[in-house]
């Protein structure tokens, strides 16, 4: 009766460890998809608004003043141009800051 007990734990462990390799390579070959965008998609309007404003800096747009800026240093530090950032870009982020801090110049980026 041991042999026969012997000889079952290992048939099941063969098709546990096959079942297991089976698996490992079909999670691997999944496509890769982003679980939550950290970015602001989609295109500028003509002239920002705060929910835009908001977007771009990913704060609320009722945050306050110091959560603006923390939001805003942040933001413009991975986005610099002179550690290859745009510079239209950053002048999107800059305007962002001003709408949501009362600042705006009126007139929008100057690209």
């Amino acid at each position: 009766a041991t042999p026969l007990i012997a000889g079952l734990a290992v048939a099941a462990t063969a098709l546990a460890g096959r079942y297991s390799i089976q698996a490992w390579q079909a999670y691997k070959a999944r496509p890769i998809v982003p679980r939550m965008r950290k970015f602001y998609e989609g295109g500028f309007q003509p002239t920002m608004n705060r929910r835009e404003a908001a977007l771009i800096l990913g704060v609320r747009e009722t945050a306050n003043t110091e959560k603006i800026k923390e939001a805003h240093k942040r933001v413009m530090v991975a986005n610099h141009p002179d550690a290859g950032g745009s510079h239209y870009l950053a002048s999107k982020i800059n305007e962002a800051k001003d709408v949501l801090t009362g600042k705006t110049k009126g007139g929008g980026s100057a690209f």
